[in-house]
């Protein structure tokens, strides 16, 4: 019955954890005007 109760406890926590951090949202930034490198280099 412990266990049951334990498993029970783990997920509502692991919820609440993914309700919060989707409240939060994504996070506002910008992305870089560089661009990557896609290609490699010439060996010397």
């Amino acid at each position: 019955m412990r266990a049951l109760i334990a498993a029970a406890i783990g997920l509502a926590v692991a919820l609440a954890l993914v309700l919060t951090i989707t409240a939060m949202g994504s996070p506002t930034g910008t992305t870089s005007p560089k661009p990557l490198l896609t290609t490699v280099p010439s060996h010397p």
